[in-house]
């Protein structure tokens, strides 16, 4: 009976949330964040993780479900997943820092392998190098299931940064304690919504970490300290620099979208046009599954591959004469691959964790207010609407959000002056192609607190694997965020615009 009561009310939130994109209406899916590329993570998941070399160590730390609460239920503890790599460390007795990577909105798994700042740089200052997964995610689920977790309003409520970071400093400390680290400095390591978290992280905890490197965070896209179109302004950009024959096909294709589905049949065209695994129930999803797909060839623009410029290739190099979709349509098998049919949730499968886990974040805290709106936009007008937000999120969880209490809680509209005044030893490093850079901090605070970035990079590029292939700005910029003596990876001075 337990059974087939967990699978109905499992059931109940996948269709609330298949429910929350269908009433949309007009209103986009929000950009994902997440250090690593979607297609990038699928092909990881492929290679399981007792592939991954030996020196990698999973442990489980007995953590508490509530930081902040004495009552009963705030005792209540679950095993929260972190993985250990000592092969390179010094030792206690040498000082050698610990690095610490900080898992964000996905299970803790692809980011040992993905994510490589930590062991590319681990020689070099003889680390300790630690992984610690986000609650809610991957093995580290409260209650046993992320659905029994996240259908339960009271455990559900545990669900939030300050709990998540308030976990790492116990971690964290713990570590030090079990391998005698009393005096190893601390470097905590994040990239785009971790990156968030490291940045927090080092304002909260100054006594547990004595630095952080946020990558692609972009703390400044909350309650208005960035503008709403900053993120679909540089996807613009993006492809109008990289072709504008590309940018012109694609802004025009909205129309034509709508056009097509207008006629009596037109969804069963468009369905057969755009080989939908499913026949279309309206063109907004259509016009949703291509937002997506622009928006991450944008944000994870990736050398040596250029994503972007691989969908710009197909849209462009489409025989003579084929008319805007059929040229979008050979953009979309350029970069997805001349697959037998395209599944039109690809970007918002109401199963996957992080879809699921980062809907609960945003309809809560992580109020994110992304829109189209700029006259100048490859995309059709559908401005970020708060009140629309909050009724969808009502609907889902029963919950408003709460958009004020980011700066609230982490720093309030003048979060500079309260990174000058309160914070040091942060790097906050971008790409200026990145759609989130917008949110990002671009210049230096103080001595201590400094940008660095690339005219050329992308997503969170400099916390990947290094590769033969890297070009030369992107070695710059990782040479400049581990730049100084005795291993601390925080460069001091002016503020560095790293060209080609």
């Amino acid at each position: 009976m337990d059974l087939v009561r967990h699978s109905f009310h499992h059931q109940l939130l996948l269709f609330s949330l298949i429910s929350l994109s269908y009433v949309s209406g007009t209103q986009f899916s929000l950009p994902r964040l997440g250090a690593l590329r979607r297609t990038i993570r699928n092909k990881l998941d492929i290679e399981s993780i007792s592939s991954l070399p030996k020196d990698f160590k999973t442990f489980f730390y007995s953590q508490t479900l509530d930081h902040f609460n004495y009552k009963p239920e705030s005792f209540t503890s679950f095993q929260q997943r972190y993985v250990i790599n000592s092969k390179y460390w010094g030792g206690a007795n040498t000082s050698s820092p610990i690095l610490v990577y900080f898992g964000a909105e996905e299970s803790l798994d692809d980011d040992l392998s993905g994510i490589g700042f930590l062991t590319d740089n681990a020689p070099r200052f003889k680390a300790l190098l630690v992984y610690i997964e986000h609650r809610f995610y991957g093995k580290s689920i409260p209650c046993g299931s992320r659905e029994a977790a996240l259908r339960n309003a009271s455990i559900r409520g545990y669900f939030t940064s300050a709990q998540a970071i308030a976990d790492y400093a116990a971690i964290i400390l713990h570590i030090k304690k079990t391998f005698f680290a009393k005096n190893s400095p601390v470097i905590v390591i994040g990239g785009s919504y971790g990156g968030m978290l490291a940045a927090w992280f080092r304002l909260k905890y100054p006594h547990v970490a004595l630095g952080a490197l946020a990558s692609s965070a972009p703390i400044l896209y909350f309650d208005e300290l960035a503008p709403h179109v900053g993120y679909y302004a540089i996807v613009t950009k993006d492809f109008k620099e990289t072709s504008e024959s590309c940018y012109e096909t694609i802004r025009k294709s909205w129309d034509e979208i709508d056009k097509v589905a207008s006629k009596s049949n037109g969804l069963s065209i468009l369905s057969m046009k755009f080989k939908t695994c499913e026949k279309l129930k309206r063109s907004f999803d259509l016009k949703d599954f291509l937002d997506s797909i622009y928006s991450e060839v944008a944000q994870y623009d990736h050398p040596p591959s250029y994503p972007l410029n691989i969908i710009c290739r197909g849209i462009d190099g489409a025989p003579k004469g084929t008319d805007i979709l059929g040229r979008i349509f050979a953009g979309v098998v350029a970069y997805m691959g001349n697959n037998s049919c395209y599944d039109m949730n690809e970007f918002s499968r109401p199963n996957d964790e992080t879809y699921i886990g980062w809907r609960w974040q945003t309809c809560s805290e992580m109020v994110m207010p992304i829109g189209h709106e700029n006259n100048d936009s490859m995309f059709p007008p559908s401005p970020f609407n708060l009140n629309k937000f909050i009724r969808k999120c009502k609907s889902l969880f029963g919950v408003r959000p709460r958009p004020h209490w980011v700066t609230t809680y982490y720093g309030g509209h003048d979060l500079k002056l309260i990174l000058h005044r309160f914070a040091s030893n942060i790097i906050f490093s971008n790409g200026l192609r990145d759609p989130y850079s917008s949110g990002g901090v671009l210049e230096n605070i103080s001595d201590s607190v400094v940008a660095v970035y690339t005219v050329n990079g992308s997503h969170c590029l400099d916390i990947l694997p290094e590769k033969k292939s890297d070009p030369v700005w992107l070695i710059k910029q990782r040479k400049t965020e581990v730049k100084g003596d005795g291993g601390h990876i925080f460069h001091r001075g002016k503020e560095k615009k790293l060209q080609k």
